[in-house]
């Protein structure tokens, strides 16, 4: 399978025509045709519905575009990291994480490593643990960003200084609104809205004293703003994370877990990682970044988060 002729069915199935595409590419619609039948021909199956307007995607369709969009971008990312110059760290470096304060000495170090080579381009990709597990796994980033509970032991750490608070987001007329804290006989049939790494996840259990299936759970999701919007339509309170507070702005509040219950942020990378210089560079940043300072440990009476294997 030719990468050329992916990027051709790619931009046939974003143009939904073949003129369209054709164009785009700068070729004439025939050759285009053929390259496309043959590429259905050598994989025994039909890619497009074609339609007297235009060309929609089958099953297959949209299961080859999905891993051929990866797949021209792993060779995108692997022909710039060879081809930057040993002169001049240039190059683009991906990471993926979640949406939280934790990820702010992410930030901060690659302003500075952006600093030392204006050459560098970060691109950032958005998901829960799953989703940037997926990706690292598959070399489409190159660092990824994980968030207790999870299990961290199959890849290359560094864990951030500040870890997250557990605690509930709520609309300010909820009954919980007027409480400090919230504890776990609070959530006891409460309608829960929960990350969809939550769900199964049994690293509450030890803090609720109950099981954790035993949670009304009535929404989960995996974007921050998806779940801030479930909360502010009533559909229920959100079990989640104080860093997303400053997402949800002064439309609602965050009430903390007691006793506190703390998760982690680990900065990761595939064992026996080969990196590009850019991305060594940033690794160097954020290690010198970290070394700086002492690593916050708690004061002992936190509970931290169980762990669960992606």
């Amino acid at each position: 399978m030719d990468v050329r002729v992916l990027r051709y069915f790619l931009a046939v199935a974003r143009e939904q025509t073949i003129s369209g595409a054709a164009e785009v590419l700068h070729m004439t619609q025939p050759p285009l045709s053929k390259q496309l039948r043959e590429l259905e021909e050598e994989l025994g199956k039909q890619l497009f519905y074609r339609g007297k307007r235009r060309i929609t995607l089958t099953k297959e369709g949209m299961l080859l575009r999905k891993r051929a969009e990866e797949i021209v971008s792993l060779v995108e990312k692997t022909k710039a990291e060879v081809s930057a110059s040993d002169e001049q760290i240039t190059g683009d470096i991906h990471i993926g994480g979640g949406e939280t304060e934790s990820m702010r000495p992410i930030a901060q170090a690659v302003e500075q490593v952006q600093q030392r080579h204006p050459g560098i381009c970060v691109h950032f990709f958005s998901g829960d643990g799953y989703d940037v597990a997926e990706r690292l796994d598959r070399g489409l980033i190159d660092f990824g960003t994980l968030i207790e509970p999870v299990e961290v032991g199959k890849y290359d750490s560094l864990r951030l200084p500040r870890p997250d608070v557990w605690g509930l987001l709520l609309r300010w007329d909820h009954p919980l609104a007027r409480q400090a804290v919230v504890r776990p006989e609070d959530l006891a049939d409460l309608p829960l809205i929960v990350s969809r790494q939550m769900v199964g996840e049994n690293g509450l259990s030890g803090w609720l004293g109950y099981d954790y299936e035993k949670l009304h759970i009535v929404s989960t999701g995996n974007l921050v703003n998806n779940l801030i919007l479930l909360v502010e339509e009533g559909v229920g309170c959100a079990l989640t994370l104080d860093g997303v507070v400053k997402a949800a702005g002064d439309r609602l509040c965050f009430r903390p877990l007691a006793p506190r219950l703390e998760s982690w942020m680990y900065l990761v990378w595939k064992k026996y990682q080969i990196f590009s210089p850019a991305a060594e560079a940033f690794l160097h940043q954020v290690r010198a970044s970290l070394s700086a300072g002492p690593l916050s440990q708690g004061n002992g009476r936190e509970k931290t988060m169980g762990f669960t294997k992606l």
